[in-house]
Formats: C-alpha cells, sequence, structure tokens
C-alpha cells in the first residue's frame, strides 16, 4: 500500500518491526500505524467494551483505536498509541484487550450481547442479589475491564525531569507557531518551540500547501534551519505540553529514547517544567468523525489521517476510495488521492447545497445509512438527494469539521466559547494568563490566516516582554475560507451510531443518559463514560454535546462542554517522579555527624528522611535499653551532646516578617525581643495543630523559625500557602536553610561547664535567649533551649563544620562523665517532660487537645483560629493529653478503657501515642489522650492492646512527670 515518489520518510533506511508477533517492515520516519496501513494491515485492536475490530482512526495523539503494548525485554508499556510510535529495528508491539488473538477474541460475544449493556447497565444489572456483587459482579467485571497490560515486573528503564526558562513558550510547530517563533527570535527573545510530533511543521508537512511558492515541507526545513542556528532558540521535537500551572509554568513530556532501539543510559522521557514569561499556543485543530450505523468498521478513518498517510508516508489505506464531509475539506483530500493514481469511489457531501463538480461521483445530501465488513470495511450503502445507493469500497474518509485545540486553555478552570460559524469552542480570551492561542486553535483554519495569527501573536507576546517587534513579511499560501453545515449523525435509521471510539459510546447511549434525566454534560460524560479515558473528548466531545442539546432541547452553547484537566497526553509516572525509585524514592540525607556516631557503634534509624543514630552502645550492654537508660541517667546527672541538625530551619526576614509570623502562629511574636526564642504552635486552616517549634528574633526585621524534624517540609510549604494566598504584598521572604546549619544539643547539670571549656567562658545566656558566638575563627550561634527538660543549648555552625564540632563535644563531655545520647533517650527525656511530638500532633489534635488553648491569642488572629473555635473542637468530649504510668509495660497504639466496661468501640476512652521506661522515675510512662482526661487525673483506666497481649492498669497523670516546675531548665 506504499507509493513510490510520495512522503517524506527515509527510504534508504529500512527497518524491521513485529505486531503480535509477525515481523514486517517500514521505514524510518514511519510510525507503527503508518507501517501496518502500508503492510496492509488493517485490524489493530479490539474496543474497550464490546470487543468490536477496530482499525486506525487518525493519525496524532488524539487515536482512540490502534493502542499497542511495546515489548522491551522486561519492559511492557500498554496503551501506547501506534500512531505516535515510531518505528526501529527490532521493535516489538502487540495488540491488546483480545484473547486468545486479534482476529478470534472470545469476548467478542460481548458484542453479541449490547442490547443488554447500554450505558448505565451496571447501575441496574447487578444490584441483586447483594452479596454477588463483590463475590461474583465485581471480580468478572474487573477482569474484563481495561486495555493493556503490565509485565508485573520492575520498571528497569530510565527516566529524567528537567527545567527550562523561557521568554517565550510557543506550543505546535504548525504554519502560526513557526510564524510565532520566527518572529520572537528575530526580535532577540529566548524561545522554546515544542512540537509533539517528531517532525516539525503540523500541517505543512502532513498536506498538499505551498508556501512562497515552495512545497510546504521543503519551506518548514528551510526555516527550521535558520531557527537551529539561532542561540537563542530551542528546538523540542517530540515534547507534548501536557498542562498549563500557575505563574507560566507549564508541564511537558518528552519521547527521548521512544524512537528508538533501547541504548545504556538512554532515557525513555523526559518531564519538563518549562517556565514562560509568555505564550503562544499554536496547538493546531482535530478533525471530528460523523456518527453513522457501524462507523467503527477497521478501514474507516478521518479525512484528515488519510491525507497525513498519503503525503507524510506515501502510504493509501485502500484501493477504492469513498470520502463523506459536511465541509470543502473533502475535496481537496479526493484531489490529492486523484492526482496520486489512487481510485476515489465517490465523495457524500451531507449539504444540500454544495457543488458537485469534481472528478469523480459526487452526491449531495448524503447520508450514510450502514456499512458492511467484519474485519474491514467492503461497502457502504447511503441515501442521497437521487435516491438510495450501495458502493463498494475498502477506505471511508469522514470530515465532520474542525475542533480547535483548546484543552491547555481550560487547565485552569476556562470555558471554551461557542462559535457558530465554524461550528466549534474556541478558547476564551485570557483564559490562562499570558498565553495567546493563535491558528487553527483559535478557530482560523487557512494557511495564510494561520501566518497572521501566529504573527499577531508573537507582537503581543514581544510587546508584553517589552521587546520591540521587527518588521515581518507574511509567507504566500492559501487563505481559503472556512465553510461547514454541521451534521452530526445520521437520523432515522436503525444501528449503533459511534461517538466515541475509545469507550464504545453510542448516540443511543447519550440519548439514554438524557432520558434518565442525566442531562448535565458532566453527567452524561460520567453516565455513558462519553469522552473518559484514551478519548479524553478528543475525538467525540463535540458530537457527543450536539447529540445531547439535541434529546435535551437545547443548543450546543447552553449544553456547555465537559472540563479538561491535565494531563493532555497520557503521561507515565515514572517521567513526573524520575528518579524516585529505589533509594531515590525516598532520598537517604546522613548527619555530619553521621559517620561519628556510626564509629561509636550507633545503630541508626530513619527519622523523617534523615538518619539518626538510635543510642551509643559500651562494652558490656547487651540490649538497647541498656544503653538508652544509661543515657538518660548522664544527660539527667551529667551532660550529654546530641545531633539535632535534623530540625527544620527557616530563614524568615523583611517589614513585615513580625506581622507575618503573627499571622501563622497562634502565639504572638511581633513582641518578641532581639535575642530571645519563643515556643509557638501552629494551626492548620482547619484548626488542628500543623507543628511546634521555637522561632528566635535575631534582628529587628528577621528570624529564624525552628520547626520538627517531621514537618520541615510541611510548614516550609505551609508558609508559601499562606503567603501566596493571604498575604502576597507583604514585605516578607523567607528560606530553608536547614541544611545550612549543623546544631547540636548539650544538656544537663553541666552543660553550661562543658561550654565554658569550649568558649573560654561561661555563657551568660537567659532562657529562650539566643546570641552570636565565635569558634576560633568560625562564626556560630548559640541558643539556651531545652527538649530533656535539663539546663541545655543548642549549638549552631556552618554545616562544613559539624562532624568536628561535634567529635569536640563529645570528647569533652565524656571527660565530665557525659557523652552522647541518641534518639530513643532523647525521646525517653522529652516523654518524661512531657513534651509533644508529632506521635501527639499527629494531624487530628487541636490546641485545646493538647492543652495549650491559652496559646491561642484573643487579640490578633491567625491561620486555623475561627475553625479551631467550631463546635466538637473543644469541649470534655474531646480526647485530651494526659500522662500514664503503670508498674507494668504500655504500648504506643493501645486503647483505652474505663475499668469494668466491656472492651469495645462505643467504650473506648482514647489511645496512648508514646511510651517509655523511665530510669529517673522508674515506671513506666506514657502519653495518651483520654476524652476529659485533664479532670480525671489521679484515677485507673484499662491499657488495653489485644495484639501485643497488653492489659494493664494505668494511673491517669499529668503529662509533665519531671520537674513540672521547670526550676532545671532555667536553672
Amino acid at each position: 500500500m506504499r507509493l513510490a515518489g510520495k512522503g517524506l520518510i527515509d527510504r534508504s533506511t529500512p527497518v524491521t518491526f513485529t505486531f503480535d508477533g509477525r515481523s514486517y517492515q517500514g521505514y524510518r520516519g514511519d510510525t507503527l500505524a503508518s507501517a501496518l496501513l502500508a503492510n496492509d494491515v488493517r485490524l489493530v485492536g479490539r474496543s474497550f467494551k464490546y470487543h468490536r475490530p477496530r482499525g486506525i482512526l487518525t493519525a496524532g495523539s488524539e487515536e482512540p483505536n490502534a493502542m499497542v503494548e511495546i515489548l522491551e525485554g522486561n519492559q511492557q508499556t500498554p496503551n501506547v498509541r501506534a500512531t505516535v510510535q515510531e518505528v526501529f529495528d527490532g521493535l516489538q508491539a502487540r495488540s491488546q484487550n483480545r484473547f486468545p488473538s486479534l482476529k478470534f477474541d472470545l469476548l467478542g460475544i460481548n458484542n453479541l450481547a449490547a442490547p443488554f449493556l447500554s450505558a448505565g447497565f451496571y447501575y441496574k444489572t447487578f444490584m441483586w442479589p447483594r452479596p454477588f456483587w463483590e463475590k461474583l459482579y465485581e471480580p468478572l467485571i474487573r477482569r474484563a475491564a481495561g486495555l493493556g497490560s503490565l509485565s508485573g515486573r520492575h520498571d528497569e528503564a530510565q527516566y529524567e525531569k528537567a527545567w527550562a526558562f523561557c521568554d517565550l513558550l510557543v506550543i505546535g510547530s504548525g504554519p502560526a507557531g513557526l510564524m510565532a517563533a520566527w518572529t520572537a527570535a528575530q526580535a532577540g527573545a529566548d524561545v522554546i518551540l515544542a512540537e509533539e510530533d517528531a517532525r516539525m511543521g503540523g500541517r505543512l508537512v502532513s498536506d498538499n500547501l505551498r508556501v512562497d511558492g515552495q512545497p510546504g515541507a521543503d519551506w518548514v526545513e528551510a526555516l527550521l534551519d535558520d531557527l537551529k542556528a539561532m542561540p537563542n532558540v530551542r528546538l523540542m521535537p517530540r515534547t507534548t505540553v501536557t498542562g498549563a500551572y500557575d505563574d507560566g509554568t507549564y508541564g511537558a513530556l518528552e519521547r527521548v529514547g521512544l524512537h528508538r532501539a533501547p541504548a545504556p543510559h538512554l532515557p525513555r522521557e523526559c518531564f519538563w517544567r518549562i517556565v514562560a514569561g509568555q505564550t503562544v499556543l499554536a496547538a493546531g485543530a482535530l478533525e471530528r468523525p460523523i456518527a453513522f450505523p457501524d462507523n467503527d468498521r477497521p478501514g474507516i478513518m478521518l479525512a484528515s489521517a488519510l491525507r497525513s498517510y498519503l503525503h507524510r508516508y506515501g502510504v493509501v489505506p485502500g484501493n477504492r476510495i469513498t470520502l463523506i464531509a459536511n465541509n470543502d475539506a473533502a475535496r481537496a483530500t479526493a484531489r490529492d488521492l486523484m492526482a496520486a493514481g489512487v481510485k476515489v469511489v465517490a465523495i457524500l457531501d451531507t449539504r444540500p447545497d454544495a457543488t458537485a463538480l469534481e472528478d469523480c461521483p459526487v452526491y449531495l445530501n448524503a447520508q450514510i445509512t450502514g456499512t458492511a465488513g467484519h474485519l474491514g470495511l467492503t461497502a457502504i450503502t447511503f441515501r442521497h438527494a437521487g435516491g438510495t445507493a450501495t458502493l463498494e469500497t475498502d477506505c471511508l474518509a469522514m470530515s465532520g469539521g474542525w475542533n480547535p485545540t483548546v484543552h491547555l486553555t481550560c487547565h485552569m478552570n476556562g470555558r471554551p466559547l461557542w462559535r457558530e460559524d465554524i461550528a466549534a469552542f474556541i478558547p476564551a480570551e485570557g483564559a490562562v494568563p499570558r498565553l495567546t492561542p493563535a491558528g487553527a486553535c483559535n478557530g482560523t483554519f487557512s494557511t495564510a490566516g494561520a501566518f497572521r495569527d501566529g504573527l499577531a501573536a508573537a507582537h503581543t507576546a514581544l510587546a508584553a516582554l517589552g521587546r520591540p517587534a521587527p518588521d515581518m513579511a507574511l509567507p504566500m499560501a492559501e487563505d481559503a475560507p472556512y465553510t461547514i453545515t454541521p451534521f452530526w449523525q445520521t437520523p432515522g435509521v436503525e444501528g449503533r451510531q459511534w461517538l466515541d471510539f475509545a469507550n464504545d459510546v453510542t448516540t443511543k447511549d447519550v440519548k439514554l443518559s438524557a432520558q434518565e434525566n442525566f442531562r448535565s454534560v458532566e453527567h452524561m460524560k460520567r453516565y455513558t463514560t462519553q469522552g473518559m479515558a484514551p478519548d479524553q473528548g478528543k475525538n467525540s466531545n463535540v458530537a457527543a454535546l450536539a447529540v445531547l442539546a439535541d434529546a435535551t432541547g437545547r443548543g450546543i452553547p447552553q449544553t456547555g462542554t465537559t472540563t479538561f484537566r491535565p494531563p493532555f497526553v497520557p503521561t507515565s509516572i515514572a517521567a513526573m517522579g524520575a528518579g524516585g525509585r529505589g533509594a531515590g524514592f525516598a532520598p537517604q540525607r546522613f548527619l555530619t555527624s553521621d559517620q561519628a556516631s556510626r564509629d561509636r557503634g550507633a545503630p541508626m534509624i530513619e527519622a523523617g528522611l534523615w538518619y539518626r543514630p538510635s543510642y551509643f552502645p559500651k562494652p558490656g550492654e547487651k540490649t538497647w535499653l541498656e544503653a538508652c537508660n544509661r543515657e538518660v541517667t548522664m544527660v539527667r546527672e551529667s551532660v550529654g551532646v546530641s545531633d539535632v541538625s535534623t530540625l527544620g530551619k527557616i530563614d524568615i526576614q523583611g517589614r513585615d516578617a513580625a506581622r507575618f509570623l503573627d499571622l501563622v502562629y497562634t502565639n504572638t511574636f511581633s513582641t518578641l525581643p532581639v535575642g530571645r526564642v519563643r515556643y509557638g504552635l501552629m494551626l492548620r486552616e482547619d484548626g488542628h495543630v500543623l507543628d511546634d517549634g521555637t522561632t528566635a528574633r535575631l534582628a529587628e526585621h528577621r528570624y529564624l523559625m525552628t520547626t520538627t524534624t517531621a514537618a520541615a517540609g510541611l510548614v516550609m510549604r505551609h508558609l508559601d500557602f499562606v503567603h501566596q494566598a493571604f498575604c502576597a504584598d507583604w514585605d516578607v521572604r523567607f528560606l530553608s536553610v536547614t541544611e545550612a546549619w549543623a546544631q547540636f544539643a548539650i544538656a544537663g547539670p553541666r552543660a553550661r561547664d562543658l561550654l565554658a571549656t569550649l568558649l573560654g567562658a561561661a555563657p551568660d545566656l537567659p532562657f529562650m535567649g539566643v546570641t552570636d558566638v565565635s569558634l576560633g575563627s568560625t562564626p556560630a550561634r548559640l541558643f539556651r533551649i531545652s527538649f530533656s527538660g535539663e539546663e541545655g543549648y543548642e549549638l549552631a555552625v556552618p554545616t562544613r563544620y559539624g562532624e568536628a564540632l561535634f567529635r569536640d563535644l563529645v570528647a569533652r563531655a565524656e571527660t565530665m562523665g557525659g557523652g552522647p545520647y541518641g534518639m530513643e533517650a532523647l525521646n525517653v527525656l522529652r516523654i518524661e517532660k512531657g513534651f509533644i511530638t508529632h506521635a501527639e500532633i499527629h494531624g487530628r489534635t487541636t490546641a485545646f487537645d493538647i492543652g495549650m488553648e491559652k496559646m491561642v491569642s484573643a487579640k490578633k488572629d491567625c491561620i486555623g483560629k475561627a475553625a479551631a473555635a467550631r463546635p466538637g473542637m473543644i469541649g470534655p468530649d474531646r480526647e485530651q493529653l494526659v500522662g500514664l504510668r503503670a508498674s507494668s509495660a504500655m504500648t504506643a497504639g493501645a486503647h483505652l478503657f474505663t475499668p469494668g466496661d466491656k472492651v469495645h468501640r462505643e467504650t473506648d476512652q482514647g489511645y496512648i501515642t508514646s511510651v517509655c521506661w523511665s530510669p529517673t522515675l522508674s515506671a513506666h510512662l506514657a502519653l495518651a489522650f483520654v476524652k476529659d482526661g485533664r479532670a480525671r487525673h489521679g484515677t485507673r483506666i484499662r491499657v488495653v492492646d489485644h495484639l501485643r497481649k497488653i492489659d494493664v492498669l494505668a494511673e491517669i497523670t499529668d503529662p509533665v512527670f519531671h520537674d513540672k516546675e521547670g526550676a532545671k531548665l532555667r536553672a
């Protein structure tokens, strides 16, 4: 089916590939779809629900039928569109959604059961008997559902992600996109030209068009050569812009290695985040099918696809071709086919008043009433102005008009506008900030019109960028008007007329939706699955809206359109999360003291993304508990050193920094003196506690916030959200400096003595104070804060000095009977003191629950304040933080019950969050939440953990077990 002398493929480079185990030959530049058509392969898949035979419908990424599995060793990628998959030597492709074979599919029996499987059938059919749904119906449906399959093995391929920045992003490289990119490049702007196809040029390389008197493809090549030579231009073929986001940011998926044999270290895909000052959307338009009985047979395709296969690949998908259209596009297609020596059986024009002058039979007011052929089209029947007729044909090309590709303009809640003259939706003005649509995606369908649009869009972008626009001459090209008489479906005939080929949705399904009162376009979509999954509304949306509008007695503008969301094309999770596999899934973060801790035999445990020492064993200690008890006693009686560098550190600066902190914290920070530190509580918008920590005022307009290890990222994200959403005009900026500082806690009665040996004199620093100090020539920062309940300090130095300082501090501590302590001891120390961590502020506790409701200032507003005062967020029915003391071991996660009550959900009184054995108090301690807990101090409660066979009695106490008055930490 390959025509000599036609196409842009490289016939000097043949390639061999397989489809369903059979070997075929194509050429470099072929897609899998064009190569299969060249080999007279028309049957490529089975439909989703009815398993009807399906062939190639389009020539682009909107293809709903020709989806295959690509096999690469252990890699098995499903639902790859054959229309975008380039062929290469060794390519292995396999059809999907069939058993046992493509030609003989047992589930094709579903087609015979079609009267019972209409839209919404599962809502009505599988309701009774009720137990059957879970045990029979759902397993059968899930087994039959789906298209492709995965190998079940780990994805071993490589992926990348990258950032790019430009003055102007041009999306699409057709006439409008090329003109916009060329104009902006001549003005000196940094330009990115992104094109989802492997070959740039859009319709200029797919149609028989001439520009400035030369073939369109030649004109494109000459312009691309000039653009490639410009240092301010980046050409990105095989790159699909998948979504539009805030602040001129776009997601884009680049196919890097999918068009060639797998190569070591070559990624399959790269996911780009492109930030653009201005954007020109020149994404073109998608041709839409016409609905008529059995319009889904292999051999029926879009007229634009037929032209693409003819002019770009030198392939004709049939020997006897018929065209049906409601516009003039089919006429040009017919002329091109006849000029190439292909038999055109007839043109069926649905318009009653169109011209009949062509070099082939033309039937006016034509409507197809049926098609024939099981695995491929063989004939059609139709009615026309002169009666009815049957034609033998093996390829039928449809043209129901053009839909501008408005999808990206809807990604930020924009709604497209209906244009009656072109019977299509176009982008609304300003739907995406700083984006200008141009060309066919803006409803301009002539080549000359696209050039004009591209030039005008470039001028708009350059003006916004503050750059003068150069004088540019417009190329000479066709400027034929676009005329269309809408025709959506053949009325008054039997048989199913397909709208959504991917989801097996017919005109009858849409009408049934309206009949069942699912009249909203969004309800219709979900009732019928119209426009979902592979289709995403690209081929079927507007025709389905027309059918729904007719069924409900409304116009298409009143019916509206469904919501288009990113991504525009299927995007692999592996590409978006490139690098996030194996160890990259959760990056390992190590302290500067990591090697020093390992040298002392400390087992390392994960804390957030960090690895921290659990304990520091000494000779003769057989269990972790022995080491933990020693370290706790050491801190209580002498001095201990612990690396706390993992705490989040956020530098906050600006004239409104104090005002900003007052907004995000429940308590007031604007009154905090310079050189002092204050404990703060932070709420989410829903009134629950987000995090707690300390913030130091380093200067009048500068603060250093400290967060918990677990919430460092969450707090940074929260601050960014609050700033952008509520006070973007405030003079405040913040930056995470967690990795910039290594910080060490020095705690115990001899902490001041240890610092005196290091600093040359004992620090004269009040509790909750901060000051700058020097360690020789090294700048450092000293805080007097405590997470142990003892006199405590935290010393911070630039990260590169962290290991040396840790080794020095530990050596000095050991001369005083102290030493390092790890996470286990730190946990015991904080439980003894009643300090909370994210075990207690786990996402559903309030300031009232943890006994800090008085920290919510009555004199100012803050994030979450109103929500925290809602009914049910305070009061005795809430579970409140308490301490538990018992003679036997308790477990975190155990539930609490009043002694004498039965153990079941209705009598549950609360739960335990943290437990320890306290060597200081010689008792088992716990922090827990108990209903009306603060009123129950001194009473007993039953601790039950059936999983670990725990059932003990404990005394409810104040959560502060050690030094309740705080005399030690303020010493």
